[in-house]
């Protein structure tokens, strides 16, 4: 008996982990995908490469129209939605004396806004087929704050807030809304260099297909929400419970190493 059908789209699909989010989902009967991320040549190669119907589109995702291009792209390719994973996002440091609102309203914009907004212009072909489900890359980040990466967290913090609303607003029409919050996580866009060179930082990095794997269990398996790697629940659960001695943690010189530089977007 064939595999029924399940199409899913993810954002961010040229590289890290988002690229491994698709490769993993390919991996499931009866998938078809559709791939979206700026760079089409990127895109182009991946969709050849997977072993399942891929489509992709280029598109900039903060763009205004974007919304409604990736929508025009499911309707005429694909009859149906069933998974998105709202994958594509960028992380630029600075403290908030430095880098000022600007810095803020750049993670905004693509790390929360566009979520919302392409999420908006897919929900009614979600839940057309539903069960289905969202899935959004949240971060560890966006749980516990960090010194210098203040707007990241901002937008992720947001990001989590509004993904359990919409869970529960959701639920009632069958789509599914959970989240992953990776901690660091070695790609193109976020090289994790200054802890991948040490080896005591080297034992807390993730890897995109760790992620990827949550990903799965979070749409398709339909679990609330997963942390990786595993153990970084620890440290948002500290945040709830002992909140003085997170910030003396963070605050102190060790931290500083917690801190690796980043400035590209993921997408």
């Amino acid at each position: 008996m064939p595999a029924t059908k399940k199409v899913a789209l993810v954002t961010g699909a040229s590289s890290g982990i988002g690229a491994a989010t698709a490769r993993r989902l390919a991996r499931d009967p009866g998938t078809e995908l559709v791939l979206v991320a700026r760079r089409g040549e990127v895109l182009a190669e991946m969709a050849a490469s997977l072993p399942v119907p891929t489509t992709w589109l280029a598109a900039d995702l903060t763009r205004p129209e974007a919304p409604d291009l990736v929508r025009a792209h499911v309707e005429q390719h694909h009859d149906r939605l069933d998974l998105l994973v709202n994958n594509a996002g960028a992380a630029w440091r600075g403290t908030f004396g430095e880098t000022g609102w600007a810095n803020v309203h750049r993670h905004m914009e693509l790390n929360f806004d566009a979520v919302l907004r392409l999420t908006e212009a897919l929900l009614p072909l979600l839940r057309r087929s539903a069960p289905s489900a969202i899935v959004n890359v949240a971060s560890t980040a966006g749980r516990v704050s960090r010194a210098n990466s203040g707007a990241y967290s901002a937008s992720k913090f947001a990001l989590v807030g509004w993904t359990d609303a919409l869970h529960l607003e959701e639920a009632p029409h069958g789509v599914h809304v959970g989240m992953v919050l990776p901690g660091f996580i070695p790609t193109e866009g976020f090289p994790q260099a200054e802890l991948h060179g040490k080896p005591l930082t080297r034992l807390i990095l993730g890897t995109p297909e760790q992620v990827a794997e949550a990903i799965h269990e979070v749409g398709p398996g339909g679990k609330a929400e997963r942390y990786v790697p595993r153990k970084y629940g620890i440290a948002a659960s500290l945040r709830i419970l002992a909140p003085s001695l997170t910030r003396r943690v963070l605050g102190g010189g060790s931290a500083k190493a917690l801190t690796p530089a980043a400035g590209e977007r993921n997408d």
